[in-house]
């Protein structure tokens, strides 16, 4: 009697997004022309390596998250595309390219990022020095932000960094303190919130620090109201709060998507807590239209929006 197979387990899959996420596909031609020049200067950008869902609107408007360091993360978060492995030496040259890129694509904001270089003595903080001063010399215009690693809270690493005098030092808390084990590994929240409250004291007056979180992975509102708190109580001037979208099967997957209302109450209470500035809806992410803010008494440095990029040729 011949036996019976038993089929596999039918795989999960994932839930469908609700209409207030769902996203056209640009057909502009300046789409083709951001990932032409990425390309031609060998660039890693957070868009692709994080699969962002809006990289597709950003290049098509000509701006790009820079992703410096190389594309290989030490790190292995549960919400994170980036590929963890053994990173590759660091590329010299590539502040320069960095610097040619912002000024070939106009950009009046630039945000560079990196991944976790835990295998460097510095977490990479040089570099990012080296790269905002690059851009700097080539395009003095320019608000600088960063989004930075947690630098093992290094105080040498974040000075490193503070001496290059970026405009904006980004750290992301990520998520609530009860799921930070599960979603950040390696990182805590409060080394989180101890980098921010650092860069506050140790940077220029007129320096922003900004943080995010990311809802949709199980937390409760008071939860997220808790954290709010606690980065003020870092001296977090920013705010950016997004849906977590799972970008990989392999990912932690999506517990609720949170409806717009829920956004915009989060938003109102990150308000009243005292952020100067608040982005808060489900397509938010770190740098999404960063450039929309213009600093609350800096109007000679933050005084517009990314411009549409002409990458045919010289600026």
């Amino acid at each position: 009697m011949p036996l019976t197979q038993i089929p596999p387990p039918p795989a999960p899959t994932r839930p469908r997004l609700p209409d207030w996420l769902r996203m056209r596909l640009p057909t502009a031609d300046s789409y083709a022309q951001t990932r032409s020049l990425l390309n031609s200067l060998q660039l890693h950008t957070v868009c692709e390596s994080a699969r962002c869902p809006n990289h597709w609107e950003c290049w098509s408007k000509g701006t790009a998250t820079f992703m410096i360091a190389g594309d290989r993360c030490t790190r292995a978060c549960g919400f994170c595309a980036v590929t963890t492995a053994k990173p590759l030496p660091l590329d010299e040259d590539e502040p320069r390219r960095v610097a040619e890129a912002t000024r070939r694509m106009r950009l009046t904001h630039v945000v560079i990022t990196a991944v976790a270089r835990d295998d460097l003595p510095d977490g990479g903080a040089a570099h990012f020095a080296r790269s905002i001063e690059a851009v700097r010399a080539s395009c003095p215009g320019v608000v600088i932000e960063v989004l930075t690693p947690d630098f093992g809270d290094r105080d040498d690493a974040i000075d490193s960094v503070l001496a290059a005098k970026p405009d904006i030092f980004n750290h992301n808390l990520e998520t609530v303190r009860r799921l930070t084990p599960t979603v950040r590994h390696r990182a805590t929240y409060d080394r989180s919130l101890s980098v921010l409250a650092k860069v506050k004291r140790r940077a220029p007056a007129r320096t922003y620090t900004k943080s995010g979180l990311m809802l949709g992975l199980g937390e409760q509102h008071e939860e997220v109201l808790a954290a709010l708190a606690d980065l003020r109580r870092s001296g977090c001037d920013i705010l950016t709060l997004g849906q977590y979208l799972q970008p990989t099967p392999r990912h932690l997957p999506v517990v609720e998507f949170v409806t717009p209302a829920r956004f915009d109450e989060s938003a109102e209470a990150a308000r009243r807590g005292g952020f100067v500035h608040v982005a808060s809806a489900p397509k938010v992410r770190s740098s999404y239209h960063a450039d929309d803010f213009r600093g609350a008494d800096r109007p000679d440095r933050f005084h517009g929006v990314l411009a549409t990029a002409d990458l045919s040729g010289e600026r």
